[in-house]
């Protein structure tokens, strides 16, 4: 079984989803979690339930706030440059068709690749100080790569192939400092955006995260 002993996880975004099942992995394993998400009830029962099994923490930032951004960059710069695992879970699925989009509906998405580019960031400097290594996942899209009739979703799709495509300049970038860097490109998953935006499809059930 795989052991995460002593390894600390950054997990933005894992309040909820394949996040907090990640990060739940790890501290049931032998490691530690840093969850960063919007502040709420939400945010402090995911830390709550992951402090019962090994140390947890919570950073709280609204990602699409810039400024709450960047003090989410310090607190991780400050109190947990030892992370060495980092997911990127942070994410919204609102099919929307191409004619109906508006400024704001874009910016949404492109306002938390910024905050997923620069929370990247701050983590690796840590990881590329510590001379330890360590491992990123994306949380990308099945959209990424696939479009669907059912869900018209072009600014959420153009938002996740960008994902992707920073999973393969950061696995280039930073192979020399010993830093894996993949993505997975999921589709539909037992959560609560999915259940918003396929409120009538059974099949959907059978999807888990």
């Amino acid at each position: 079984m795989t052991t995460f002993e002593g390894k600390k996880l950054v997990v933005i975004g894992g309040a909820s989803g394949m996040g907090l099942q990640a990060a739940e992995d790890v501290v049931a394993k032998g490691g530690s979690a840093v969850i960063v998400g919007r502040s709420g009830q939400k945010l402090d029962d995911a830390v709550a339930g992951l402090s019962r099994s090994g140390p947890a923490w919570s950073i709280a930032a609204d990602l699409a706030d810039w400024d709450q951004v960047l003090e989410a960059q310090k607190q991780l710069a400050q109190d947990h440059p030892d992370a060495t695992l980092l997911v990127n879970a942070a994410g919204f699925f609102t099919p929307k068709s191409f004619l109906d989009h508006e400024v704001a509906d874009y910016d949404a998405y492109h306002d938390l690749n910024r905050a997923t580019f620069f929370l990247t960031q701050a983590v690796v400097r840590g990881m590329v100080a510590g001379g330890q290594g360590g491992a990123i996942v994306n949380v990308g899209s099945m959209w990424a790569h696939q479009a669907l009739a059912v869900t018209p979703s072009s600014a959420y799709s153009m938002a996740k192939a960008g994902l992707h495509a920073l999973t393969h300049n950061l696995a280039i970038e930073l192979a020399g400092d010993g830093i894996r860097v993949n993505a997975v490109a999921p589709a539909v998953t037992r959560r609560p955006c999915s259940r918003r935006s396929f409120p009538q499809t059974s099949w959907t059930a059978r999807w888990t995260s």
